[in-house]
């Protein structure tokens, strides 16, 4: 351990004021809203770091961080580790909202009593069962009522836990801020909610109106507020606070924090989409071939109904042999543990080099609740795969290799095992659920070998290395491209309420570190099959391209 005095942020790195004292704050709640690019994420593993190696918060006591996503949850834990090592990162506790409150279910499941009486091995499917089974949405419910109803279930929470740590506050849910405050409110425990309100696009799906006042209010948290930006170049930042002008004026990034030219921005008009589509397949190929960006730092963003968008441009990537990851397609499978856990099997067995694919490998086989046997399992693993690529180069010396690639698979998760699966995801105690996302994952890994016959391209597809992203902007929330292009800046695509989409257009270009591009067409003609109502004649966002005009790289 450490005085408190003497930490600095691990890995040398610099934090703004705010920052640092957000990561070295021992009495007080926190409410910190920063803008895109401020390292949000990155706060909280550094704050994670300080109450562990200063022992402020003190062994047995654990932290726990709640995401809303998988990726984010994982991605923060990862951060964590290495900044303080797997011997402290033991007592970092990573979920998303459902897997806590499946947790908290599992734990007290007998207060549970009527019609939500549980089995002990009950499952989660898409329909009800008394007893037997519940359906996702439940989870969340059903953690308030023990929580509501039993004293022992609260103590025993708090009683874990020194700091909770809330990412991405901003989308947090009436229901699941409920279920916060019945944990936490009025206890010694200190509370870190770290968002933007700026990116607040849940809006549809609940997100509370003034979460961040509410949360201030309830917990008596102080504010503060991430200026600095690490992500975007100059010029990108002055049209993200020519945005930020209008939606909070509070925020505007101090004029003499932005420093430099640096930084592209082109607005490009089309007579046709199909100009559009040849003229941004060409940039691309130039991109990746002259100016050698990886194909993964380009991303193509839509406002809404992406195949309808890039569906031209797609076919004219296809010509060129570009290959991308279309998100619309891969959306409900890329994102699922076990999809991401056989892919990065595939791609060390057959890869020669994928550092990224056996470090993300280990994390998922080797939890840190195991840290006293993770040497012993991470040489098992070693010996299995470096038997398994031995088996796989023998096969290809008879056959073509690829189509024996589910055999190993199955091997692989036969070592894994059921329980080890489960394990990853609430939703795989549905056993149904599991053979579902596993069945998916080779339908779609095989849909790819069509398009390409190599299965690493194929892999490199599914799982968005070496692949061109193509995605929507809600979609993007929380990614980072060295090239960004929003495809159709249209009053014809951006048509909902004014201050969502102009939130969501602010999202989307402040997923640019280094270029930005913003596109319309005078003519988008109907895709193929599409029957419902499609304008064909398109206006440009006017107010949107006004935000870009005074930083212009180029364009017409």
């Amino acid at each position: 351990m450490i005085d408190p005095a003497d930490w600095k942020p691990a890995d040398g790195l610099i934090l703004e004021p705010n920052a640092l004292n957000a990561a070295t704050e021992r009495e007080r709640c926190l409410a910190l809203t920063a803008g895109p690019g401020a390292g949000k994420t990155e706060m909280l593993a550094q704050r994670a770091d300080f109450l562990l190696r200063t022992g402020t918060c003190r062994y047995p006591y654990r932290i726990l961080a709640i995401s809303f996503k998988v990726d984010a949850s994982r991605n923060l834990k990862d951060r964590v580790r290495r900044r303080c090592g797997p011997e402290l990162a033991a007592r970092f506790d990573s979920y998303t909202f459902h897997a806590f409150a499946k947790r908290i279910i599992d734990r007290f499941r007998p207060v549970l009593t009527g019609l939500d009486a549980l089995d002990p091995d009950y499952t989660i499917g898409t329909h009800k069962v008394t007893r037997r089974q519940i359906e996702f949405g439940d989870l969340i419910p059903l953690a308030i009522d023990i929580l509501n109803t039993s004293r022992v279930a609260r103590n025993a929470v708090r009683k874990s836990y020194t700091d909770v740590f809330l990412d991405e506050f901003q989308d947090c849910t009436d229901r699941q801020y409920e279920l916060v405050r019945l944990a936490f409110q009025g206890t010694s425990v200190r509370l870190t909610a770290v968002g933007d309100t700026k990116q607040r696009i849940m809006a549809w799906a609940g997100a509370l109106e003034g979460v961040f006042l509410t949360f201030a209010a309830d917990f008596n948290a102080v504010p503060l507020n991430l200026y600095l930006n690490f992500r975007s170049q100059p010029q990108l930042l002055r049209m993200q606070n020519a945005i930020i002008r209008v939606m909070d004026p509070t925020s505007v990034m101090p004029d003499e924090n932005i420093v430099g030219d640096d930084g592209e921005i082109y607005a490009w008009r089309f007579n046709t989409s199909q100009d559009e589509a040849v003229y941004l397949a060409d940039q691309i190929v130039r991109w990746i071939r002259d100016e050698g960006v990886p194909h993964s730092e380009i991303a193509i963003l839509v406002s809404k109904q992406l195949d309808l968008y890039a569906d031209l441009l797609m076919k004219e990537l296809d010509q060129r042999g570009i290959p991308y990851r279309n998100e619309q397609q891969l959306q409900d499978i890329s994102v699922e543990p076990v999809a991401r856990l056989i892919a990065d099997y595939l791609l060390c067995l057959y890869g020669t080099r994928e550092p990224g694919a056996w470090l993300r490998l280990m994390d998922q086989l080797i939890p840190f609740e195991d840290e006293y046997y993770q040497g012993d399992l991470r040489h098992d693993w070693q010996r299995f795969i470096k038997a398994q690529r031995k088996e796989a180069e023998i096969l290809d010396l008879i056959v073509d290799r690829w189509p024996g690639a589910w055999t190993f698979v199955e091997k692989f998760l036969e070592k894994v095992g059921t329980s080890d699966l489960t394990a990853l995801h609430p939703d795989y105690e549905s056993a149904s659920r599991l053979e579902e996302v596993i069945h998916n994952t080779r339908s779609r890994i095989d849909e790819l070998l069509m398009i390409d016959p190599d299965l690493l391209h194929a892999l490199a597809r599914f799982s968005e290395d070496h692949a061109v992203r193509i995605l929507t902007i809600h979609k993007s929330k929380g990614l980072e491209f060295d090239t960004v292009v929003i495809v159709g800046v249209e009053k014809e695509a951006f048509w909902g309420n004014e201050a969502e989409e102009r939130c969501a257009f602010f999202v989307g270009v402040s997923r640019a570190k280094r270029r930005l591009l913003l596109t319309h067409a005078d003519q988008r003609a109907r895709p193929p099959d599409w029957t419902k109502r499609w304008d064909t004649v398109r206006h440009p966002q006017t107010e949107y391209f006004g935000y870009a005009t005074p930083f212009l790289s180029g364009g017409t």
